[in-house]
């Protein structure tokens, strides 16, 4: 066990940097690397933990966090956290400097995301096929909303409350538990991507403890309910999601501003560049989640064919 804690931190490393980076899921790197079973059913146990030390259940409490898997979750949760310390500040220098061609960046990883997440939809059906569109429509009209926002709520979102940061680590925090779906993204999407990257290079202990709080609750609550909705519906949920994705594409448009602006404008500069970067971004991401589907098929195959034997 002890010999595997090296690779385990590499894992964490490797998750965590895909984390930073809006439109690659941790999700689906703990799926490439064959540990996405173990990371679910810790995270599940210690949300359950969690529930019953809420109720008071202190026996409940030490039984689900026996079922921790802990040699395994603590050394990933350090490669996790050193990732996103040593990318954090590298991240924001170029979202400062380069704001249009990371935002092309961004815009390739999500298309690609996309792609990967319609590929987890075992059936297509009308109706789920409306719930895509009628997501992605709503989100995109919403995002647009934002252009016409006044320089009060402006001068919020890049300073933004504490509650705001909770509000963030509940909701990013489960992207962990949706390959596809990335907690940076959701960040993105919440306005709230700039602000976390700030925190993290400023070494603001106080905020990032109130987002690590966020992420605990929003594990607690969301992750059963997650759980439940992707066993009992999982087409319908997928169909949700990529709606979600599609839909956010609005807010990831280079032209004008980056990440900045939800305006729809024409491209005005850096576009071959741009648009390099966003075909290189997308096609990575493509080849990632099919080698990862590809690695989930075949780890089926070998439980089913040791079921049978």
């Amino acid at each position: 066990m002890i010999r595997e804690t090296p690779w385990t931190l590499l894992r964490g490393y490797l998750m965590g940097a895909a984390d930073v980076v809006p439109g690659v899921s941790g999700g689906t790197v703990a799926l490439v690397v064959g540990i996405y079973e173990r990371l679910i059913n810790s995270v599940r146990a210690g949300s359950s933990a969690l529930g019953h030390a809420v109720r008071l259940d202190w026996q409940g409490t030490k039984n689900w966090l026996a079922r921790v898997e802990w040699s395994f979750i603590i050394p990933l949760g350090l490669g996790i956290v050193l990732a996103v310390v040593t990318l954090a500040g590298l991240l924001e220098s170029l979202l400062h400097d380069h704001p249009v061609q990371m935002a092309g960046l961004f815009t390739g990883l999500i298309a690609g995301s996309v792609v990967i997440s319609a590929r987890l939809v075992r059936s297509w059906d009308l109706a789920r096929a409306l719930v895509l569109i009628g997501v992605g429509v709503a989100v995109f009209a919403l995002l647009g909303l934002r252009g016409g926002v006044s320089e009060d709520v402006v001068a919020q979102a890049t300073d933004p409350q504490l509650w705001a940061f909770f509000l963030a680590g509940a909701i990013a925090i489960c992207a962990m538990i949706l390959p596809g779906v990335s907690g940076s993204f959701l960040l993105v999407l919440l306005g709230m991507y700039t602000a976390v990257l700030g925190a993290v290079t400023d070494r603001d202990l106080g905020t990032l403890a109130v987002f690590l709080l966020g992420t605990v609750v929003g594990l607690a609550l969301f992750s059963q309910l997650l759980h439940w909705a992707l066993q009992h519906h999982h087409d319908t949920m997928m169909a949700a999601l990529i709606g979600l994705m599609a839909g956010s594409m609005r807010v990831l448009w280079p032209w004008p501003g980056g990440l900045d602006s939800t305006e729809l404008g024409s491209p005005d500069e850096f576009v071959a560049a741009t648009i390099a970067l966003s075909v290189v971004a997308f096609v990575a991401v493509v080849a990632v989640g099919a080698y990862a589907q590809r690695r989930e098929q075949q780890e089926e195959a070998a439980i089913n064919a040791a079921s049978t034997d």
